[in-house]
């Protein structure tokens, strides 16, 4: 049986009525970028995470651009991330002229390996840049306590993180700011680029809502020096719409999350061959369900020929691409991010996957091995 490795039309199918409705009343309006529905959407956004303000912005990038625009970073500041990442996150830093410091990861949850974070703090050291990988929080707890030790602020990467919670606390509104994407594939998806920033108090907010806006205070009067990174109206409103379903989407990804497991466990294919996903820290909420797999590539090749999507993210740590270079970090710096990019693989997974698609991809995967 072909599975894709998404379908983001399913997601919009029973939404569609209420969708059309919403776009054409917005073509009829006039009115596209910021405004009242943009506020409606912050507000029901803030209060969904428990974080005092959100600012909608144009893409998870660049919420954590803005981030680190309203803490002044820039030439001569360091900021420590994983290296085990998607790109933006290590991008803002350089795109300032600040210095991304990357640091290794904890190989059982992908996420930042709290002591090499800490053993790379350093005089220059501006900000800590934790991300909430695949859907699971970091170790927000340790990352705080280390933060406060250094008196440092702490900008969440929760791009892939919408709804994971600890101790009744959502990820993107327990550090400084919080930086969300909305990007198709999100778990709270738009139909194109989108984002937000969740700021803990009035004074980051209101400067990252002038920074939005090139850094205007009032119309044409500029105090900083911003960018354009609005959020528009119609992705605003599609956004809002999808939130309402956020919690029940969330709990099929578990529920497809844990089929995985049981069906891994009967082919015999887990523990013994491959790793499945810890899920330590709070509530996962599955942007992806990853593994490690012996021969990835092979695999891939192999579920690909069986139309069985799969997905590697991210097959090269970032303090080995080549633009990084520059930084003098070089095979063997970091051996467990290395490491898992030579392994991980990401198989289906969206709220709509069947029962009937996840035995193929497992099925898959066992003739591969010769199970």
């Amino acid at each position: 049986m072909p599975v894709p490795p998404l379908n983001l039309a399913a997601n919009f199918t029973p939404l569609r009525d209420e969708i059309i409705a919403g776009v054409t009343e917005i073509m009829d309006s006039g009115y596209y970028v910021l405004g009242p529905r943009v506020e409606a959407f912050e507000a029901d956004l803030a209060k969904y995470c428990g974080s005092p303000f959100a600012l909608g912005v144009s893409s998870g990038t660049d919420a954590l651009l803005v981030a680190l625009m309203a803490l002044d970073i820039g030439p001569g500041d360091e900021v420590i991330c994983p290296a085990f990442t998607f790109f933006g996150t290590a991008g803002v830093i350089a795109r300032l002229g600040a210095k991304p410091v990357f640091c290794d990861i904890d190989p059982d949850t992908f996420n930042v390996d709290i002591a090499d974070l800490e053993r790379r703090i350093t005089p220059k050291t501006r900000a800590l840049m934790p991300v909430h990988l695949y859907g699971q929080l970091a170790d927000m707890d340790e990352i705080l306590s280390i933060a406060k030790r250094h008196k440092l602020p702490v900008v969440e990467d929760a791009a892939q993180a919408v709804g994971a919670t600890h101790n009744n606390r959502m990820a993107g509104a327990i550090g400084d700011f919080g930086c969300l994407s909305f990007y198709p594939t999100k778990n709270l998806g738009a139909i194109g680029d989108a984002g937000a920033l969740l700021c803990q108090t009035e004074e980051s907010f209101t400067k990252a809502r002038s920074l939005r806006l090139h850094g205007e205070t009032k119309k044409y009067h500029h105090r900083l020096i911003g960018g354009n990174f609005r959020i528009d109206v119609l992705q605003a409103f599609i956004l809002q719409v999808k939130l309402r379903h956020i919690d029940a989407w969330t709990e099929q990804r578990r529920a497809v999350a844990d089929r995985y497991t049981k069906l891994f466990a009967e082919a015999g294919l887990a523990p013994e061959l491959v790793r499945l996903p810890i899920a330590r820290i709070g509530r996962h909420v599955y942007h992806q369900y990853v593994i490690r797999a012996p021969r990835r590539d092979e695999l891939v090749a192999f579920l690909t020929e069986r139309k069985i999507g799969s997905g590697v993210y991210y097959p090269i740590p970032l303090h080995l691409q080549e633009c990084f270079a520059y930084l003098g970090g070089k095979a063997g710096d970091l051996p467990e991010s290395e490491r898992a990019a030579k392994e991980v693989l990401a198989l289906p997974m969206y709220p709509e996957l069947t029962e009937a698609q996840q035995i193929s991809v497992v099925a898959g995967i066992r003739a591969f091995y010769g199970r």
